[in-house]
């Protein structure tokens, strides 16, 4: 599976920014998307998953401000991040978690970089 992560940049403390990833190649219906994050000298951390069945799930940090999306017929997923804050700034990653039967394979993107300038 291959990602295609974009929609990074600069922006100010509460503004927005859309995050699109698309997933082409060896893709699965069974399956996760979601965005984590890492921010300098810290560790990644989820910030939001969904389901192949649209089932979400974000980190406290980020709910009411973060809404996770996902277009079946284009294999996107979204990451809409209103109300940005500096704390927010981070290198996002785009991961797509590949079930067969017992199975799990995950697919990391190359990460786009979030700054959000207080």
């Amino acid at each position: 599976v291959q990602l295609q992560a974009s929609g990074g940049g600069l922006v100010q403390a509460g503004e927005s920014l859309r995050l699109s990833c698309a997933a082409s190649g060896s893709t699965s219906s069974i399956h996760v998307m979601g965005w984590y994050r890492q921010a300098p000298g810290k560790q990644r951390e989820l910030v939001a998953t969904v389901t192949s069945g649209g089932v979400t799930n974000y980190a406290d940090s980020v709910k009411g401000r973060f809404t996770i999306s996902r277009d079946d017929a284009k294999n996107t997923v979204y990451l809409q991040m209103n109300s940005l804050k500096a704390e927010d700034t981070a290198v996002y990653y785009c991961k797509y978690m590949r079930y067969s039967g017992s199975t799990r394979r995950d697919f990391w993107g190359k990460g786009t970089q979030v700054t959000v300038s207080s």
